[in-house]
């Protein structure tokens, strides 16, 4: 009911000043009628009556010209004084509605200032009141206090409407700063994996070119043979492109999508390497555990990763990758050696963007990374994240070692 009272009172704005301005009328002429029935005297009627008609008509302004609408309220009250009639809360109340009006739409300073002067002004009133010569509560300390408690009110009211409103706009701040954090993630996450499938394929690609050119005279029939698996490291490569280029045109989570990858695919991993000329040993240590789709994709990401800069950069032609499971953490640590003694050359030194993505991917899983020159010579990256705890208690077994044996 109160939303519905407020929609027709915003679809009829003068109809509501008016009848605010037609009752407000009536409360001061029937505050003029009890007073001067009371007074001794008999104040004239008819003044006083026009008096409430002068300080009400002017109300239509007060949203622009708070202040001279509180100035003619002011008046009115002194001049109603003046014929002897008691300033009652009935008789300012013109002037009560014109000093909220006033604290509502005002600053604080220009408030506080015209409530002073219309104090002042009731004060004045009150102190050349004949026939109340004794009662300094009822003539002045009681107009003065409504007057203070009418702007006290309005500026309250101020201050509130100031405060929601800068709630409201730091709520929409903070909602668009959400937003653009959100697209900058979202930008960083699919830059990332456009980075991992494009370099990595690609260097796959270009490694089995190159030595399939160097054997071509000499042992055509390897060089044949690391040929026709070219297309394969090509159509995987454009196959995941799709993948991750289409998320960027989907409107929403129904559409059907190929399933992230994930340390099952390893071996694959492993035999693509392979036929770029790199060996690879995986080994496994501790109780193999289900990952989470996310930390599945990470660790998968971060082998590959790593293999792609082997495969690019060490002039070794072997790499070791080594999976530990702990009760609450992965480890997992890529190594190389320096080979025929020659110095390696990694991605940190030249400026790529590998390391930097295997950082973020680690400390977006909550995880640590560390990359850096082994001391007996070659490069190595280490990567923990962090694993739920274990279900079952049998989890806590022994660590044991299991070797897969280099790809061929």
């Amino acid at each position: 009911m109160n939303n519905s009272w407020q929609r027709r009172a915003a679809a009829h704005p003068t109809a509501v000043e008016a009848t605010t301005v037609a009752l407000l009328f009536a409360c001061t002429v029937a505050s003029v009628l009890l007073t001067r029935s009371f007074m001794p005297g008999t104040p004239p009627l008819w003044p006083a009556i026009a008096l409430a008609a002068v300080a009400c008509a002017a109300f239509p302004w007060r949203g622009r010209r708070p202040l001279y609408v509180l100035a003619t309220a002011t008046a009115c009250a002194m001049a109603l004084g003046a014929l002897g009639y008691l300033v009652t809360p009935g008789l300012m109340g013109p002037l009560l509605v014109a000093q909220y009006s006033t604290g509502v739409r005002t600053a604080r300073r220009t408030t506080w200032n015209s409530a002073l002067a219309a104090t002042a002004g009731m004060v004045v009133t009150g102190g050349f009141r004949p026939s109340f010569p004794h009662s300094l509560i009822i003539t002045i300390v009681n107009p003065a206090a409504w007057v203070l408690l009418s702007a006290a009110l309005g500026a309250y009211v101020r201050v509130r409407r100031e405060y929601a409103a800068a709630r409201a706009e730091h709520a929409d701040r903070q909602r668009e700063e959400e937003a653009r954090r959100r697209v900058i993630q979202e930008r960083m996450r699919i830059a990332r994996e456009l980075h991992d499938v494009v370099a990595h394929h690609l260097t796959l690609a270009d490694a089995q070119a190159g030595a399939a050119a160097h054997l071509a005279r000499t042992h055509p029939d390897q060089a044949l043979g690391i040929i026709a698996k070219l297309p394969d490291t090509t159509a995987a490569a454009l196959r995941e492109l799709k993948a991750t280029v289409g998320l960027l045109y989907q409107d929403d989570d129904t559409a059907d999508l190929a399933p992230a990858p994930g340390l099952e695919q390893l071996n694959e991993l492993v035999d693509t390497c392979a036929t770029a000329g790199l060996e690879v040993i995986v080994t496994v240590e501790g109780r193999r555990r289900p990952l989470s789709p996310v930390l599945d994709l990470t660790a998968y990401r971060i082998v590959q990763e790593a293999l792609t800069n082997v495969t690019k950069h060490a002039a070794t032609r072997t790499a070791e990758v080594r999976l530990r499971y702990a009760p609450r953490s992965l480890t997992l640590t890529v190594t190389n050696d320096t080979g025929s003694g020659r110095p390696l050359v990694t991605a940190a030194s030249g400026g790529g963007f590998g390391l930097l993505s295997m950082r973020e991917r680690a400390t977006a899983a909550g995880g640590t990374f560390h990359a850096g020159h082994r001391p007996r010579g070659g490069f190595e990256v280490a990567c923990g994240l962090p694993l739920p705890a274990p279900v079952h208690s049998h989890d806590e077994l022994p660590l044991h070692h299991h070797d897969e044996g280099p790809a061929t």
